[in-house]
C-alpha cells in the first residue's frame, strides 16, 4: 500500500513539474515585429477615416514615432523600438475613436 501511495504521488510530482513548466518567452525581435504590425495596422485604420495624430510618421513632426521606432529597432534597440511602438499604437487608436466620435461635428444654424 505504501508502495502504491509513493507511485502515486511520484506519478503527481511529475505530472505538476510537467503542467507548471513556463513557456519561452518571445525573443525581443518578435515582439518588435508583432508589435509593428499591429501598430501599422492601428495607423492604416486612423488614416483611413482622417484620424491620424500628428506625431505618428507626419513629416512636419519632429518625433515621428513610427519612423523612429523602426530606426531604433534597425540599430538593435528593441526597447526603445517597443516603446515608441506603444505610443504609436495609442495615438492611432485614439486617433481613430476621435474621428468616429466626431464625424458628425460641424457648424448647426
Amino acid at each position: 500500500m505504501k508502495k502504491l501511495i509513493a507511485a502515486f504521488g511520484l506519478a503527481l510530482l511529475i505530472t505538476g513539474c510537467n503542467a507548471t513548466t513556463p513557456e519561452k518567452p518571445a525573443s525581443k525581435q518578435a515582439q518588435y515585429e508583432a508589435a509593428l504590425k499591429n501598430a501599422q495596422a492601428a495607423v492604416d485604420k486612423a488614416a483611413s477615416v482622417g484620424g491620424e495624430w500628428r506625431d505618428i510618421r507626419w513629416k512636419k513632426s519632429k518625433k515621428k514615432y513610427l519612423p523612429s521606432a523602426i530606426e531604433a529597432a534597425k540599430a538593435g534597440d528593441y526597447d526603445k523600438a517597443l516603446k515608441l511602438l506603444e505610443i504609436v499604437q495609442f495615438q492611432a487608436e485614439a486617433g481613430y475613436k476621435q474621428a468616429m466620435a466626431q464625424k458628425n461635428a460641424g457648424p448647426r444654424f
